[in-house]
């Protein structure tokens, strides 16, 4: 099993040292993925959650690219609707080669009504936008001769029904984000369901996760996977890799725009987790 690294490209402590800190370290400690996440208009409803500055995910992972050498770098996810199709397609494709292939594309519809009209992109429009532009990316990376790029690996995210339908239609892994075991076991059911009425194969499994170490263990049905004891974060990866996960995405950022400021904190946890694989 692969163990990658959601990295915070947001945010008050946010700026080019410690995003290089934080590309060494997620390196250093040997973990096999880094991931950026996507906004492009930082509005309100936006910046309640993820303020700013933020990095843009493709100029980032381009620099971050020539400080790394090993680990894999990705996006968790890149909003699809809210870049032309061609131009996505091109900058991943250079992205693609200028790092040595070890770019992974996890893509999202979106959920953030006010970017949505900023970048004047009809909102109620973005799933069948996603599903139009990456059929066009595809086709697109076939034209070796141009792009040169070959099929870049995408990961569909979300965790609604219309994402399972879309991992299962484009044949590309899911990818969910932060949710509790039960409900993961149940709609990985509903994804088997799913591919099987489709007449298609499974989608692999790229689940991101919490990472909330804590010193007393979390009790209680609402308690999100990777949020625990460094034992019930290893037995939810343990779990996750037994229900056919291949790669599991450690998001440390826990919601105050504050831990920005302080990566340490995050550095710890994860230095601990590494610490413990086997």
């Amino acid at each position: 099993m692969r163990i990658g690294v959601n990295v915070p490209n947001f945010g008050p402590g946010t700026h080019p040292e410690h995003l290089a800190q934080w590309a060494k370290t997620v390196e250093g400690l040997g973990f096999d993925l880094l991931m950026v996440s996507d906004h492009v208009a930082v509005t309100p409803d936006v910046a309640k959650q993820y303020p700013a500055p933020f990095f843009e995910p493709f100029t980032t992972l381009s620099w971050l690219a020539g400080i790394t050498t090993r680990v894999q770098l990705g996006t968790t996810v890149l909003i699809v609707p809210y870049r032309h199709p061609l131009l996505m397609a091109r900058m991943a494709a250079n992205l693609q080669q200028l790092s040595g292939g070890r770019l992974i594309l996890g893509v999202g519809v979106g959920w953030a009504k006010e970017e949505f009209a900023a970048l004047g992109v009809p909102f109620e429009r973005r799933g069948k936008l996603t599903d139009e532009y990456l059929r066009t990316m595809r086709a697109a990376w076939d034209d070796e001769a141009d792009y040169g790029s070959g099929q870049i690996p995408v990961w569909v995210g979300g965790n609604s029904d219309a994402a399972l339908r879309r991992a299962v239609r484009f044949g590309a892994p899911w990818h969910p984000l932060r949710f509790t075991m039960p409900w993961f076991t149940e709609a990985v059911g509903r994804l088997k369901t799913i591919a099987d009425e489709a007449g298609q194969p499974v989608p692999e499994l790229a689940p991101r996760i919490l990472l909330k170490l804590t010193d007393r263990p979390v009790e209680g049905p609402d308690r999100k996977a990777g949020e625990g004891t460094i034992e019930q974060i290893l037995g939810d990866i343990e779990q996750l890799r037994l229900t056919g996960a291949g790669t599991v995405l450690l998001d440390p950022y826990l919601g105050d725009p504050d831990e920005t400021l302080r990566p340490e904190v995050a550095w710890q946890a994860l230095a601990t987790v590494a610490a413990h694989r086997s």
